[in-house]
């Protein structure tokens, strides 16, 4: 289990957090058909640095190349942003990023839609983006983790998607990745219990199709089995007593 962070520790997140909260809004208008991943990159690595304390955590973290991961379509996560992929109008576009900050981190993720996109690729935004809500709610003192996942799945499953299995979500704080694991699937009351100072990563990634995956040749990027459509939204949330704080809402 993570070491349990102070409220103070828990204020200086949030304010990588509205750091995270501020790029995503900003990025939603710099998202358009034509343009590369890699301008994607570019723009997140020309905010930070209006914000001199802070860092872009993805890069370097096991040897990830880049400051962000920017995902397309059939891709789940960890795209890796080029100059040679670029976005094309009914696109769906996974956006993931990590701050860092006096030694503390915050991750965050968004699926934008790109222009007029099918019904199927906005329902699919729409049931994931309440997957993560559904799982937040449950993010309280006393609960566990398998209230999280079992909430998220309900909500993916309900709607004929499919949840990944292969990635979960996990704890945070003084590094990026720490213990618990949260699954977006299993069953309620079983788990870690959740107490007040745990912060965790709860970030639902949902296929249209399988929930089978594969890794491209890039060693990074992870991709549907069978190229259906994927969305990924991730907020890092804090457990209190008041119930949980999204710290990058």
């Amino acid at each position: 289990m993570q070491k349990l962070l102070t409220y103070e520790e828990l204020k200086l997140m949030r304010q990588a957090g509205k750091v995270a909260s501020l790029f995503l809004k900003k990025l939603k208008k710099r998202i358009r058909p034509h343009t590369s991943t890699k301008s994607i990159e570019e723009f997140f690595e020309k905010f930070i640095k209006h914000y001199p304390e802070m860092s872009a955590a993805f890069r370097g973290y096991k040897n990830y190349p880049a400051s962000l991961c920017v995902s397309i379509n059939e891709e789940i996560i960890h795209g890796i942003p080029t100059s040679s992929k670029i976005i094309k109008d009914g696109s769906l576009v996974s956006v993931d990023l990590g701050i860092k900050y006096k030694g503390l981190f915050v991750d965050v993720a968004y699926t934008y839609k790109v222009g007029k996109i099918s019904t199927l690729a906005k329902k699919l935004r729409q049931v994931s983006l309440k997957a993560l809500y559904e799982g937040i709610k449950k993010a309280r003192v006393g609960a566990r983790v398998g209230d999280i996942s079992c909430a998220i799945q309900k909500v993916v499953e309900s709607n004929r998607f499919s949840v990944i299995r292969k990635f979960v979500g996990h704890g945070i704080g003084k590094d990026l990745h720490l213990p618990p694991e949260v699954p977006n699937f299993g069953k309620s009351d079983e788990g870690e219990k959740l107490t007040e100072g745990l912060v965790l990563a709860i970030e639902p990634m949902v296929s249209a199709g399988t929930f089978d995956v594969d890794i491209l040749c890039d060693g990074w990027t992870a991709k549907t089995k069978d190229n259906s459509l994927s969305a990924h939204f991730e907020h890092t949330v804090a457990i209190t007593k008041k119930g949980p704080w999204i710290i990058t809402q």
